[in-house]
């Protein structure tokens, strides 16, 4: 690994240093290159990936007796038995660094694993810090590690929870009028199940979210919970299709009433509602009921419309007489036919 500094040379030790120099020396320098006490400084930056790195590795007794034995090799798969648990790039405990914007401005982003971070920290930033620290760690540089009076503030710590999503079904009337529905909810931090009513909106349809504050995975030091979020699936109705606020039906129209014209019962979500077939209708024909549709879940007092299209209903079972009557009202119906097309 050509270029690539020895590890203890990085942390200005002797090889084989005890565990307890290594700490000591790593302290001392992480101290002096964190990118908190140096915003800006692309140099100290480095420096402190490459001190942790080396870091990461020696403070670890495994990765430190590969390292004593063959040095980078170890951690590159060119040496016997080499790799197995070091890591093809060589962080190890040290599982990333991100830094966004300059002069000490934006946001940073650190990770750490080992057991003894939180002393590090404390000698780092002062007494002011008090445990807590776990891999996955986010910090803000703005919020001032140590800061002008020194000392690291517990509230610097503060991290906000993470929303979590989770499906509900609901019936096609309970999102068309709204309703109450009970879920069971695991506390994350002490492993109880409650159950809390959940209210679902009059006009909620499919994909959208019913939002429980607080219900997410809990926040750190004082930090915001997250939000549970019940992502609502919409049960289909027979004979009935909803888009948008509006829906749509069929209705079966005897042959009679589609000739002569009449009312027919019609299906809607609020009831039957009695509606108008006009002479001479044809089969297809959609007709619109107004403000018989969903509310809309903005405004109470709007409604969508109900569309119903015409399916003309033929008898399948005729007698005698009532043949012979169809076949008296075909004649009359070409003869008048006959009668438009002379004139």
């Amino acid at each position: 690994m050509a270029g690539k500094r020895d590890y203890y040379e990085v942390l200005g030790l002797k090889k084989g240093a005890s565990q307890n120099d290594i700490k000591k020396a790593y302290r001392k320098m992480a101290k002096k290159y964190h990118p908190d006490t140096n915003a800006g400084d692309a140099g100290a930056e480095e420096k402190f990936k490459e001190i942790s790195e080396a870091y990461s590795v020696l403070n670890d007794p495994e990765k430190k007796k590969l390292d004593d034995q063959f040095g980078h090799a170890a951690f590159d798969g060119s040496a016997p038995g080499a790799g197995a648990g070091a890591g093809g790039d060589g962080f190890g405990g040290f599982s990333g660094f991100r830094s966004y914007g300059g002069d000490g401005g934006g946001y940073r982003e650190y990770h750490f694993e080992g057991g003894d971070m939180d002393d590090i920290l404390k000698d780092l930033f002062g007494g002011g810090f008090s445990g807590g620290f776990s891999h996955g760690f986010t910090g803000s540089a703005s919020s001032g590690f140590g800061g002008r009076g020194g000392g690291f503030n517990a509230r610097d710590m503060r991290r906000d929870g993470a929303d979590a999503v989770a499906d509900i079904d609901v019936s096609f009337d309970e999102a068309a009028f709204g309703c109450d529905k009970y879920i069971n909810v695991k506390d994350p931090s002490t492993g109880k199940t409650s159950s809390i009513k959940v209210h679902i909106p009059a006009g909620i349809d499919t994909g959208q979210s019913v939002r429980l504050k607080g219900r997410g995975t809990p926040g750190a030091n004082g930090g915001r919970d997250g939000d549970l979020l019940l992502k609502v699936r919409v049960a289909k109705r027979p004979g009935m299709e909803r888009k948008g606020m509006d829906v749509y039906s069929t209705a079966a129209v005897p042959f009679s009433t589609a000739v002569l014209g009449g009312k027919v019962p019609v299906d809607t979500i609020h009831g039957k509602v009695m509606c108008r077939i006009a002479p001479g209708t044809q089969s297809g024909t959609k007709l619109r009921i107004k403000g018989k549709g969903i509310v809309s879940m903005k405004d109470s007092s709007k409604h969508g419309d109900h569309f119903v299209t015409v399916e003309i209903e033929v008898p399948r079972n005729v007698s005698e007489e009532a043949k012979k009557k169809l076949r008296e009202f075909e004649a009359l119906c070409g003869a008048a036919g006959t009668a438009s097309s002379a004139a």
